[in-house]
């Protein structure tokens, strides 16, 4: 079964930058492809990177420009470079994982398509 554990998370001024990580297990780069999703107290969850198995990359509009998502097959590792961080970054930022590959290839960040989520690192930006 699939496993994900993110870490990385801090709390940080704006402008600052964090790079998160996600560890992954019972992974393959041609079964999955993987993306990052955040979360606030009292919004919704919204999608802010996803990766396929070529390395192809799409982003969030709020994010675009700020963020990189990678991964490292070899570590079987999962990453995502914040820069430039606001305060509305502020979230619980969770990695995932599609087994059908559906999400990247219509490079969208729908919820149902990621049957896998890591617990979360939080990310706290401050003013």
């Amino acid at each position: 079964q699939v496993q994900l554990a993110e870490s990385g998370g801090n709390s940080v001024q704006a402008g600052g930058s964090l790079r998160l990580s996600c560890e992954v297990s019972g992974w393959t780069d041609q079964s999955y492809c993987m993306g990052w999703f955040r979360q606030a107290p009292g919004k919704e969850r919204e999608g802010v990177a996803g990766i396929d198995s070529n390395g192809m990359t799409s982003y969030a509009d709020s994010v675009k420009g700020r963020f990189i998502i990678s991964k490292d097959n070899t570590k079987n590792a999962l990453f995502l470079e914040m820069h430039n961080l606001k305060v509305e970054d502020t979230a619980m930022y969770c990695c995932v994982s599609d087994p059908v590959g559906g999400a990247c290839a219509a490079r969208t960040l729908v919820p149902s398509y990621f049957h896998y989520w890591g617990q979360g690192t939080q990310v706290t930006v401050s003013s």
